[in-house]
């Protein structure tokens, strides 16, 4: 393995439009594209051609491997400008490594068939609005998105903090500044302290991992400010309680009061495939914060949300997943197999036949 075999590999990847590569010691690169994770007919990597992809990413990331090296995030760029998102790990005493595709362009949310109630979302004057999914049913590309509306649309000072920076921004309206953790600063925690004292307007954290970020954000957007971030959680429900759990039993009741101060929204993703195979389209959650969904925050009646969430669907431009879901089937855009893999629902069906 060299740079050039490397880069050659991952020019592919983009010329594919593949979502993720994969370096493991005895077996090819794999490439996982519509979802399916595709063995590639290149030779089998050694450990030698393992670390020495390792070495390139960290070396670009300006670190060495350290001798006792377990795991580490980064990411990395091409000359021409495509980037990936990188998990390096050892297995079985070697190295691996999983490279996530970054598109080159941002999409707007036409392109990227989200729903169009996401531009009166980002309009929020200050609060806090959530990005939740699995991993890789895309949270990153919604986010930024979002972010970038505003950059476009708005003169804001928007900071983000990232592990490790994933799409770039070019300040258009807005002035954008960008940290890396690791790079530019320790901790997601520390960041989101020191952003504060920046005279920003937008924040955006990449991911909330932990209980200091979490209220860092919390208090964040209490004070005036309009906070984005992730979570790996499936749904409005299950965010809330996340994030509440996250807290001592004997702080919960009080962060429920704070959360329904300033929730804003959640956009909960789930990536499906299409009738065809070939594309993979989003179906999306939206829950508004409106003064019922404030009660139950506040109240822990966290059951009653997702029935408010499909009531406002006119007037508040809400929708469960399972609504859209049934949406998609009757457009004829995805099957009814494919609606109940993603759904949480045992009577999916049933909902799709009296609708």
């Amino acid at each position: 393995m060299d740079s050039k075999t490397l880069n050659q590999i991952l020019e592919i990847a983009f010329a594919k439009r593949v979502s993720d590569i994969h370096f493991e010691v005895d077996n090819p690169p794999f490439f996982r594209a519509h979802g399916q994770l595709l063995r590639s007919k290149l030779p089998n990597l050694k450990p030698e051609d393992t670390e020495f992809i390792a070495s390139t990413i960290m070396a670009q990331n300006q670190r060495e491997l350290p001798v006792d090296f377990k795991e580490f995030d980064a990411s990395y760029a091409l000359e021409n400008s495509g980037r990936f998102r990188v998990s390096l790990f050892r297995q079985r005493g070697n190295f691996g490594i999983v490279m996530r595709v970054i598109p080159p362009e941002i999409g707007a949310f036409q392109d990227l068939k989200l729903p169009a109630v996401l531009s009166e979302i980002v309009k929020a004057p200050n609060g806090l609005v959530l990005v939740t999914g699995p991993t890789g049913n895309g949270k990153s590309t919604t986010l930024a998105s979002m972010i970038n509306y505003l950059n476009e649309k708005y003169a804001y000072n928007i900071i983000t903090i990232e592990d490790p920076i994933e799409f770039l921004f070019i300040s258009k309206k807005s002035c954008v500044i960008q940290r890396e953790v690791g790079i530019d600063t320790d901790n997601f925690s520390s960041a989101l302290k020191a952003s504060l004292r920046m005279d920003p307007d937008v924040i955006m954290v990449g991911e909330m991992r932990d209980l200091e970020t979490i209220d860092a954000c919390i208090k964040a957007s209490e004070t005036g400010h309009l906070v984005f971030s992730t979570l790996h959680t499936q749904s409005a429900t299950s965010t809330i309680n996340r994030l509440v759990g996250h807290f001592p039993p004997d702080a919960q009741e009080i962060i429920r009061q704070r959360l329904a101060d300033i929730l804003v929204a959640t956009i909960s993703l789930r990536l499906v495939e299409d009738k065809s195979g070939e594309y993979l389209l989003p179906v999306v959650e939206v829950m508004r914060s409106t003064t019922t969904i404030q009660a139950c925050i506040r109240e822990g009646n966290l059951d009653e949300i997702e029935g408010h969430i499909e009531k406002g669907t006119g007037q508040y431009q809400t929708q469960s997943m399972d609504q859209h879901l049934i949406q998609l089937c009757k457009k004829g855009i995805i099957t009814m197999k494919e609606a109940k893999r993603v759904s949480s629902s045992m009577d999916l069906e049933r909902k799709l036949n009296f609708t």
